[in-house]
């Protein structure tokens, strides 16, 4: 705990800042608290902290990502918000939608996000194509009028890989 003491206080201030003190009373009575090695990680605030591999080369590093659990709470937003009981016109449904991804964008700033946002567009244009193809009344599955630059480029879909 001390040596979590002097890192806080060097990046949050000296030792009477209210965010410091916070947040040690807050790591010192949680029952979750535990010292980690370097091989585990952990989830805080949306982000998985631990041991990543460069794809490339495949050494190690610690850095951050988006949690599983953050993804999959971004892909459900996206999912209540394509519903076939939506009546709203499309332009309003885009703008909504383009709303939440750009916030997760901007919260999802930090870390290696590639592999978390590949994800989330790949979820985003399978519902924007079901629920298009379902509105427009298309009976095959909807790839080629819906297709990927369509979705993201004609009908104005933010893609977070851009």
């Amino acid at each position: 705990m001390d040596r979590l003491n002097r890192c806080v206080a060097a990046r949050l201030g000296g030792p009477g800042t209210r965010t410091r003190q916070w947040l040690l009373t807050g790591l010192a009575q949680s029952s979750a608290s535990r010292l980690l090695h370097g091989t585990s990680s952990f989830d805080f605030l949306g982000y998985s902290f631990g041991p990543l591999r460069f794809r490339r080369n495949g050494h190690e590093y610690l850095g951050a990502s988006p949690s599983k659990k953050g993804v999959a709470k971004l892909r459900q937003k996206v999912g209540d918000l394509l519903v076939r009981q939506n009546l709203a016109p499309w332009p309003k449904v885009r703008d909504q939608l383009n709303r939440i991804l750009r916030g997760c964008s901007n919260y999802f700033g930090y870390g290696t996000r590639l592999m978390a946002y590949r994800a989330v567009d790949h979820y985003v244009y399978e519902r924007v194509r079901h629920f298009l193809r379902h509105r427009h009344k298309v009976s095959s599955r909807g790839t080629t009028r819906f297709s990927i630059p369509v979705v993201f480029g004609e009908m104005g879909g933010l893609r977070l890989r851009d």
